[in-house]
């Protein structure tokens, strides 16, 4: 009976390496947009994952000589690459490693960070939405791929070009794998808009807890990875 079900349950499992699967990358993509949502509706109107807006309100502020407001959009951009950085330097000391794919470690740090992030009274604010922004890096620079194809689950931009190339290369070629790449592209804008927007209703309901609901989320996430060793 274990038998049949471990067969069962295996076969329902992509081909492909989990962290780059779809439905993987739709749960990502969703935190990804909802914690963008949370701290710019609750921690006072700054982004964790789009630093180019980061970047263009601190230099608007600098210029300004408003130097506290900008620092507020600065300290977000340095922890993001920050986090990029740490995430490197994780792959590549644990990147051989058997009890915990290195993917999975990543995204329990973030769960735990998150789940703190929630806790954080709004006194509290420029140095939740740095952390956030940690975090987010992580996850940016340790999921990089759905489905072979690069993308980024914490940004649109990218992934807008990339979906709106292939999109373009189908109606020239009648490419119908060019059809279905673009598809992953704007799939995952699709719930990253989800995702922003529940962000966005629920933290104006619920305030700081509602990050919360990202953990959830990135939990989703780890155990699909768990369940990936079924096909072995």
């Amino acid at each position: 009976m274990a038998s049949k079900l471990h067969n069962a349950l295996a076969k329902k499992l992509p081909d492909i390496q989990m962290s780059e699967a779809f439905i993987n990358c739709v749960f990502l993509a969703m935190s990804g947009g909802l914690q963008d949502a949370y701290t710019y509706f609750t921690r006072n109107e700054v982004f964790s994952n789009a630093q180019t807006g980061n970047v263009v309100l601190m230099s608007t502020h600098f210029m300004m000589g408003e130097w506290y407001q900008g620092l507020k959009y600065l300290l977000p951009f340095l922890a993001f690459g920050l986090g990029v950085f740490v995430t490197e330097r994780i792959q590549g000391k644990y990147k051989n490693a058997t009890r915990l794919h290195w993917r999975q470690a990543i995204l329990l740090i973030e769960i735990v960070i998150l789940i703190a992030v929630g806790f954080m009274p709004h006194s509290m604010d420029m140095f939740a939405t740095i952390i956030v922004s940690f975090s987010c890096a992580m996850q940016v620079q340790a999921f990089r791929k759905v489905n072979g194809y690069s993308y980024a689950s914490t940004m649109c931009i990218g992934n807008l070009r990339s979906g709106t190339d292939a999109l373009s290369v189908f109606v020239r070629t009648g490419n119908k794998a060019s059809l279905r790449k673009a598809g992953y592209y704007f799939g995952i804008i699709l719930f990253f808009a989800i995702g922003a927007g529940i962000g966005g209703n629920l933290s104006m309901m619920f305030g700081i807890h509602t990050i919360w609901i990202s953990s959830a989320l990135l939990s989703v996430s780890v155990l699909l990875m768990f369940a990936e060793k079924l096909k072995i």
